[in-house]
């Protein structure tokens, strides 16, 4: 690692936040203005989901290929192609005409923008030294944690005030700040001639399209009742099988599965997957709740979730000092108890609960998150050899997109089921024989009457679908702390 001033890398940091900020922003900010897209492309419902799903999909197949990309390119040259890639891609996105320019464009956006997470995270673990790690690792996870939070807020805010094409727009100025700084503040790191390992790369591809694809489209289209869900789900079992046993016996593989043979590695990776389920499964049916259920404004719900960022991003500064007191493992354990704490009292309300009741649980979810993440990234890397740092970081940061893919589609197909179901049950106690209809001198033959216990049955099924989600959850969170036992405290890896 070069000399350099402690202005300058904390300069450093400030760079790779910004475009990590991007990112992770741009894949939340935009689920907010699909109705309004809807609009614009004369797009159907489930056709305009595919402004989602190509994202997500060209994302994650890049992300695991981070380390290879840092070890051929260099990690300050493909910083600055994913920034301005992503810079032309988010433009191109603003003034797309079309459904399908839009979708191609989103393609670029996420191959340009899958790195940006893991490639900050190994620039930040070759800039400072490891007595300052921690404390770098906090501030830019800030931006990590809170970007998700503050996606709807602002997405609110723009689709509320200004217009959908304005929230890819919003990152041309930070964009043009992130290339000056990189190429003013960031070192280039030494360039390796490593093989393409092109049959690995290909089976990579195709198991992580067919696994997104099935996991994103999955509760749309009925799971295994659908073919092409069930075929995908035999694509990825058939490729990703065959990509492992490839991985093994390849002498330059395109991903080193040996990582996991870390145990700390390994179980970090599997914790922060289920953690991001669990709390980013939560973030993305909360706005649903509130906006259908409770009827709250689109910027109105984001403002009411906005605390849990600000929350987040506070705790995280608090990191660096009460590391040097507390055990990492008991930071995680506490904030995993926060998560948990927070989605149960979600599962106690009721539609007509104050908005300040969803701000002060907000807070202690965010507090949790802040908590939890800055340790296990510190856990996750403190055994591995810095040259192993690119593919981990790669690794690492699929595996938050994993676990989020996964919780949103376990959640989105509970609350479809558990709707029909609790349905079905309220339905089943409308009779005339029923004495509340009598209380309320309710006549069934009269449609009012029909017309207004029906809005109630569908409100109040829907709101018991949302608490049984969150007591998913809180269950979810307290099965996860056992797994904290799995990690164990080492000392950094000196670079």
């Amino acid at each position: 690692m070069p000399e350099m001033t402690e202005t300058r890398r904390w300069l450093i940091v400030i760079a790779v936040m910004l475009a990590t900020i991007l990112e992770i922003l741009d894949s939340t900010i935009v689920s907010i203005s699909l109705p309004q897209m809807m609009g614009s492309f004369g797009a159907t419902t489930d056709e305009i989901t595919w402004i989602l799903t190509s994202y997500i999909v060209s994302s994650a197949i890049i992300m695991p290929l981070s380390g290879f990309l840092i070890n051929r390119l260099g990690s300050k040259k493909l910083l600055l192609i994913n920034i301005i890639g992503f810079l032309i891609a988010s433009m191109l996105c603003g003034i797309a005409a079309s459904l399908s320019e839009m979708v191609l464009f989103r393609i670029f956006q996420g191959i340009f923008g899958a790195s940006l997470v893991p490639l900050s995270q190994f620039i930040l673990r070759n800039t400072f030294p490891p007595e300052q790690i921690m404390k770098a690792m906090a501030i830019w996870a800030v931006g990590i944690m809170a970007a998700p939070v503050l996606g709807p807020t602002l997405g609110g805010y723009i689709t509320e005030n200004l217009n959908w094409r304005w929230i890819f727009y919003v990152n041309l100025p930070f964009c043009l700040i992130a290339i000056v700084m990189c190429l003013k503040f960031i070192p280039e790191t030494a360039i390796q001639k490593i093989k393409i390992d092109r049959l690995g790369i290909f089976l990579l591809i195709v198991s992580v399209t067919s696994l997104q694809i099935f996991l994103d489209r999955g509760n749309s289209a009925g799971w295994f009742e659908s073919n092409s869900i069930l075929y995908l789900f035999i694509l990825f079992i058939l490729s990703f099988t065959i990509f492992i046993f490839h991985g093994l016996k390849s002498a330059d593989p395109v991903i080193n599965l040996k990582l996991f043979s870390n145990r700390n590695f390994s179980a970090s990776c599997l914790m922060l997957a289920l953690f991001a389920a669990g709390i980013i499964g939560v973030l993305s049916i909360q706005p649903l709740m509130m906006e259908n259920l409770m009827n709250y404004p689109p910027d109105f719900a984001g403002l009411v979730m906005a605390p849990r960022g600000i929350a987040s991003a506070i705790a995280m500064g608090f990191i660096p000092k009460l590391s040097r007191h507390i055990n990492d493992r008991t930071l995680i354990s506490s904030g995993i108890i926060f998560c948990a704490a927070g989605t149960y009292f979600m599962s106690l309300l009721n539609l007509y609960v104050d908005p300040m009741v969803f701000v002060w649980i907000g807070i202690l979810q965010g507090i949790g998150m802040g908590l939890f993440f800055v340790p296990i990234s510190k856990l996750a890397f403190i055994t591995l050899l810095p040259k192993d740092f690119g593919e981990a970081a790669g690794i690492f940061s699929f595996g938050r997109n994993l676990g989020t893919s996964i919780g949103i589609s376990l959640l989105s197909t509970l609350l479809t089921r558990e709707n029909q179901i609790n349905w079905n049950a309220l339905h089943a106690n409308i009779s005339p024989f029923n004495p509340t209809l009598a209380y309320y001198h309710l006549d069934l033959h009269n449609p009012v009457t029909l017309k207004l216990l029906t809005h109630q049955i569908t409100q109040q099924a829907g709101a018991i679908s949302f608490l049984d989600a969150y007591h998913a959850v809180t269950l979810a969170f307290i099965l996860m702390l056992p797994l904290v036992f799995l990690l164990s405290p080492g000392k950094l890896t000196q670079q």
